[in-house]
């Protein structure tokens, strides 16, 4: 399950080389990995891939400069040499004194944490045979079963990540993860010249809680719906977004709050640390040591330690994502590089229950495509969905267009539901934005 002691022993080693040949600082990162996907397109097996994977990442430090490398030839002979040139090329380089190791205060200090429980040791143990079939299953839920199908198809994956960094700072950490993921899709032919498809997934990260059926037909369901879809009038209407896309308005605020936007002043939330940017209903919490949950870590990157930390608070910015370059470079203190696992308040109604009392709304149901401004945060992105009248979907509709901006949007958040996808790192629930300017016929 872990890295094993060779491999340990090897990043101490290329660690003290450089030290000992002009390096005044590095870090040496070693990840190992498996993959295997295995694809049917209407019953036949249309893709089988397995790759496995060794790197090496060296990250040199050297008279006020920074390099990085990266060699999937870990044998000490390749990396002696790798490591002698990577010093010379770095030299060459402009100096950057904001190139530096977190404190070492910052880092996680190793101290014996409960295990994340993040790894299934079954996954050497399943037979590709069995992979097959479970994908094949799924295609087979709904193959020629309806004449307007056009085309199936059903994805079995699995993969395993283990990584050990090693810095000159004295930080020295291991993490190992599985997934599993499976998914089913399905197009079919309408009684326009549209050709709507749909298809359904999930994962997990032990093997035995990923569920086997039902996706096929949950692609199955999720197309039909879309069957006779048009635009409908443009206008004001309350928008409500479903469990499924819902992270999709979530990852531009998140793209917001980094260091590298906020330096190069392409953030609109540049300055905004304490101000209400969201509605009262909109908190978010990074919440990374849940066990048996994706994204889980004891630290990042860097080797710092991760901590839960509240990013919007009732609407209110709390803090940034800044890394230790950034840090110094812009005079600030360090946070984090980034986030681990996500989780937005929830509320007590699931999607029906949001969608029952809307007189006249929009539910969104999928993006398509887009774009937003990162210094302002004006938005325009194409969707597809469901008129809602009295609480009923009434037409379903693509083709349109949301504009506005994003700040705004978040500040509109009326009502959050209580179905996050547990089996995402982003845990964010259906939402319920008033007052969207929709644009169609």
């Amino acid at each position: 399950m872990k890295i094993n002691q060779q491999h340990k022993e090897l990043a101490q080693w290329a660690m003290d080389f450089a030290l000992k040949n002009g390096c005044q600082a590095c870090r040496i990162s070693i990840h190992l990995g498996t993959e295997s996907n295995f694809d049917y397109r209407n019953l036949m097996l249309e893709k089988l891939q397995q790759a496995s994977e060794s790197s090496m990442n060296i990250e040199l430090f050297v008279d006020g400069r920074y390099g990085s490398f990266s060699t999937n030839r870990i044998q000490k002979k390749e990396v002696e040499k790798f490591i002698k040139e990577g010093i010379v090329a770095t030299r060459y380089l402009e100096p950057d004194e904001c190139r530096v190791l977190p404190d070492i205060s910052l880092c996680f200090s190793g101290v014996r944490e409960p295990d994340l429980n993040l790894y299934d040791n079954q996954i050497t143990e399943i037979h590709p045979d069995e992979k097959l079939q479970i994908a094949l299953e799924n295609a087979k839920e709904i193959y020629q079963t309806d004449d307007r199908i056009i085309s199936v198809n059903a994805r079995y994956s699995d993969g395993d990540s283990k990584s050990y960094i090693i810095q000159s700072n004295g930080f020295e950490g291991e993490r190992f993860s599985t997934s599993f993921s499976l998914s089913a899709g399905v197009s079919m032919k309408s009684e326009s010249d549209s050709r709507p498809a749909a298809n359904w997934w999930d994962s997990a990260l032990f093997f035995n809680e990923l569920k086997k059926t039902g996706y096929g037909k949950a692609a199955y369901e999720r197309c039909t719906k879309k069957l006779g879809q048009q635009k409908i009038k443009s206008g004001t209407y309350t928008m409500i977004v479903d469990y499924l896309n819902s992270s999709r308005l979530l990852n531009p605020l998140l793209s917001a709050l980094y260091g590298s936007a906020l330096q190069q002043k392409n953030s609109f939330f540049l300055d905004k640390i304490g101000e209400t940017v969201g509605s009262s209903k909109f908190t978010l919490i990074d919440d990374p040591h849940l066990p048996k949950t994706p994204g889980a870590r004891y630290f990042d990157y860097e080797g710092v330690a991760t901590k839960k930390r509240t990013i919007f608070d009732k609407g209110i910015l709390r803090t940034y994502f800044i890394d230790a370059y950034y840090s110094k470079k812009m005079d600030v203190p360090q946070t984090i590089s980034g986030p681990s696992t996500l989780i937005l308040q929830t509320g007590d109604k699931d999607l029906s229950q949001l969608i029952l009392p809307q007189k006249r709304a929009i539910l969104v149901t999928g993006f398509n495509g887009g774009n937003q401004n990162s210094s302002t945060g004006d938005f325009s992105y194409g969707i597809e969905g469901f008129l809602i009248e009295n609480g009923v979907a009434t037409q379903s509709i693509s083709e349109m267009n949301i504009t506005g901006n994003l700040i705004e949007l978040w500040k509109n958040l009326v009502e959050t539901g209580n179905d996050p996808r547990l089996s995402s790192s982003y845990r964010v629930p259906s939402l319920v934005f008033a007052g969207v300017n929709f644009s169609g016929m």
